[in-house]
């Protein structure tokens, strides 16, 4: 098994945002709430695995996702 399928990699607040098309703000807030960890590197340095990043995407229920017509 590669070593690369199980290292965690991470990335910065500002690569997160980006990754996500949002605000570093946004990003922020996530943090703060509890939806994604944000890891410390020394005083000011924040990084965020991007494999939590993912897990916390969802997608959008539809009538085909829950099995309904309409």
């Amino acid at each position: 098994m590669p070593l690369q399928s199980t290292r965690q990699r991470y990335c910065t607040v500002a690569e997160a945002a980006e990754y996500l098309g949002a605000s570093t703000k946004f990003v922020r807030a996530l943090i703060a709430r509890g939806d994604l960890t944000g890891y410390r590197i020394g005083a000011r340095q924040i990084r965020l695995d991007l494999r939590e990043i993912d897990q916390a995407l969802a997608p959008i229920p539809t009538s085909k996702t829950r099995g309904g017509a309409r």
